[in-house]
């Protein structure tokens, strides 16, 4: 019976790996005869038609064709995007410590790192970048643009810029240097016994900067809790995730795991050092942006319940890319696996499989998501991202503050200061400069939309096509004055935050990125709510109570 037993059991084996052994070669012929079909049209083409056709663009489009059906994170990556990819992965460039951003439409630099070339050679926030190795940058992406900055380390770049004040352009030869990403943007105590640490993104490091911000932390005193800002952080690379989770949780704690349509994504992640913080009260910060790596450590933290997540819902990105290489210049990198928080859910939130008949990806319905279980046992969903343990919600922006940020009129009337010499370290937010900016306002014909004069709009036009009787067109003119009367004094009605959109260009001037973040905080309604919680031992628990 024995001998039996094993016969049949080897007999059973061996029949599925047979199975097993004709699908995939089922697979690779359908593959090698797709593959063959694609290279004859594609030659075909090429030497046929009609009008000369660039084989490598061609190439190109065929690839993108193949990807568009997929999901948006499998993508091709050739020589011109290695670079972005080196610097998720290593976290280092070559560059000459700029930052540039659009402004009106205009390439701006809008920070400086110190210590490197630009700084160090006369380079000013403000100076709008004209050209880059003698290549005009006025119709160039900012991606483009950076491809011409950065290069290897040692060689030599030349800038010609234009400088308010400065009738004609100035001209720069500036060394390109080894430059670190900062992953860490500010780390500091926000109130006593409170540290707060905003990680902007998930390069090789990141788990050591949190570490050693920490480690400052608890230096400075007494730490009772510590805020973890992921907002607006798109994510990196996954095994960073565990790490930087690794300085809150036990040893050995799943972080997360991932699992694919081959056994070989089928992998479980856990911490493999002891915490820095094993019982420091943790506040994780989110918001629709705080996206992949982000999740991962908003997810691990909830389902262990080492900590509150505070904001509002998360990205909902829950698929794991690999990178293959495919030439010394070319890879791919594509989904290979989903992953999944401790408690088994996957919080992602679009169906790229299932699409609806316009090509839109679907989503689970709230009413199908399953629920799962943290480790205190209270309940959580899947599907849709990271919903927190104490929803903020982010206060809407009005027209008028939008047009502002939107035209960098802040940063154009700093700008301007600095150009008659009428900045310095000590300028401060004062009525008088309110006053100031009100009038460069006026001078410089700024203008926006109000939504109450648009909305009017479209109802006199609806009253006109639909032969309303006059005296409603009346009320409309008179709604309409009105409207008018309250833009006049938008200055007045968004005076706060007016205030607080100069106080944190004025600090970006002279601390660079840290001063903007640091100005930014102080009136932060959700950190403020996290704070709170953190100083509230008996809050903070109920958060986590089952």
């Amino acid at each position: 019976m024995t001998r039996r037993y094993f016969f049949l059991s080897g007999v059973a084996v061996f029949a599925t790996l047979l199975f097993v052994a004709a699908q995939d070669g089922e697979l690779f012929f359908r593959i090698n005869r797709s593959i063959d079909l694609f290279g004859k049209v594609y030659r075909e083409i090429v030497l046929q038609h009609v009008d000369d056709v660039d084989p490598d663009h061609l190439m190109r489009r065929g690839i993108n064709g193949m990807l568009e059906g997929l999901d948006p994170y499998t993508v091709f990556i050739d020589d011109k995007e290695s670079d972005e990819l080196e610097l998720v992965t290593t976290g280092r460039y070559g560059g000459i410590g700029i930052s540039i951003g659009m402004r009106d439409g205009e390439v701006v630099i809008v920070n400086l790192l110190e210590g490197f070339s630009a700084s160090k050679q006369g380079l000013q926030v403000g100076d709008r970048l004209l050209e880059v190795e003698g290549t005009a940058v006025s119709k160039l992406k900012p991606e483009e643009i950076r491809r011409l900055v950065r290069g290897a380390p040692g060689t030599e770049v030349r800038l010609k810029i234009a400088r308010e004040g400065d009738a004609a352009p100035l001209e720069f030869v500036l060394l390109r240097e080894d430059i670190r990403v900062r992953n860490i943007s500010f780390s500091g105590l926000v109130e006593p016994g409170i540290g707060y640490i905003r990680l902007e993104r998930f390069s090789r490091t990141a788990g050591e900067d949190v570490r050693s911000a920490m480690k400052g932390l608890k230096s400075s005193g007494s730490l009772k809790g510590v805020v973890l800002d992921l907002r607006d952080n798109p994510g990196g690379l996954l095994d960073i995730a565990v790490d930087v989770v690794s300085a809150f949780v036990p040893e050995s704690s799943l972080v997360v795991s991932t699992k694919g349509r081959r056994r070989e994504t089928e992998r479980r992640y856990v911490t493999d050092q002891a915490p820095l913080v094993p019982d420091l009260p943790v506040a994780i910060l989110v918001n629709g942006n705080s996206a992949s790596a982000s999740e991962i450590v908003a997810g691990a933290v909830q389902d262990l319940d080492r900590g509150v997540v505070v904001g509002t819902r998360t990205f909902g990105k829950g698929l794991v890319q690999t990178v293959s290489r495919l030439t010394e210049t070319a890879s791919l990198k594509i989904t290979t696996a989903r992953y999944y928080t401790p408690s088994g859910r996957s919080i992602q939130l679009l169906d790229y499989a299932h699409r609806s008949a316009d090509g839109k990806a679907s989503t689970i319905p709230d009413s199908l998501r399953r629920t799962f279980k943290t480790k205190n046992g209270r309940s959580v969903s899947e599907g849709g991202g990271i919903s927190p343990d104490s929803a903020v919600a982010e206060l809407p922006v009005g027209p008028f503050v939008a047009a502002l940020a939107r035209k960098a009129v802040y940063f154009k009337f700093v700008t301007s200061m600095a150009a008659r010499g009428r900045l310095d370290s000590t300028t401060r937010v004062t009525d008088r400069l309110m006053a100031d900016f009100e009038r460069y306002l006026d001078s410089t014909g700024f203008q926006y939309e109000e939504e109450a004069a648009e909305a009017l709009r479209e109802l006199r036009s609806i009253a006109a096509d639909s032969r309303y009787q006059p005296s409603f067109v009346a009320q409309l003119e008179t709604l309409e004055k009105l409207a008018a009367a309250e833009k006049r004094r938008s200055f007045e009605r968004y005076r706060d935050e007016v205030w607080r959109g100069l106080h944190m260009e004025l600090a970006a001037r002279w601390q660079g990125e840290r001063g903007r973040i640091q100005a930014s905080l102080e009136g932060d309604r959700q950190l403020g709510v996290a704070v709170g919680l953190l100083k509230q031992p008996s809050s903070y628990g109920r958060r986590l109570a089952r």
